[in-house]
């Protein structure tokens, strides 16, 4: 299995993509890639710079990425409630290309935050919009209180009870 995950964040020190790169080592046997949304970025997404630009080849890049998986995993940070603005520009520009940006594709999503609510409202709005966009959402996870619940040097989720709920949650992929 080719599974691709990324933060949907563009943060250096995204906790959301040690998140996702902590979920895609609990599918054994997975050939993993884990993207950065930093080496996917572009100028605000317009119509006007769409007919000015046409469709960017980071765009393209991103969509050839996600055709050549399997499966993905998402772990979405939280910007005043929702999307990044990072996430939702990459998003935006792929959703010209082709609006089933996801192709169909197995999706576990995720969302960590430093507070108590764990990323839950944008994860909520994931879920709910993703499958128009082509996704099939396998599982959702919110983690609150990362650094409460995540060993940050050793890379993983110390809450056994949440790390109970991810690997069902990444098992769903199967």
């Amino acid at each position: 299995m080719k599974l691709v995950a990324f933060a949907a964040s563009s943060s250096r020190k995204s906790i959301n993509k040690r998140l996702a790169t902590y979920a895609t080592g609990l599918l054994d046997g997975a050939e993993t890639e884990i993207l950065d949304l930093n080496d996917y970025e572009m100028p605000l997404f317009s119509v006007d710079r769409e007919e000015e630009l046409g469709h960017p080849r980071l765009a393209k890049a991103f969509l050839a990425k996600i055709d050549a998986s399997d499966a993905l995993i998402i772990s979405f940070a939280e910007h005043n409630g929702s999307y990044t603005a990072a996430y939702k520009n990459l998003f935006d520009w792929c959703s010209r290309i082709s609006k089933k940006v996801y192709d169909k594709k197995p999706v576990v999503l995720l969302s960590a935050s430093p507070g108590e609510k764990g990323g839950a409202r944008v994860l909520s709005m994931a879920s709910a919009s993703m499958p128009f966009f082509g996704a099939s959402v396998m599982a959702t996870l919110s983690i609150p209180n990362f650094y409460q619940n995540f060993d940050v040097e050793k890379g993983v989720l110390t809450n056994q009870a949440l790390n109970a709920k991810l690997i069902a949650a990444v098992d769903s992929l199967r």
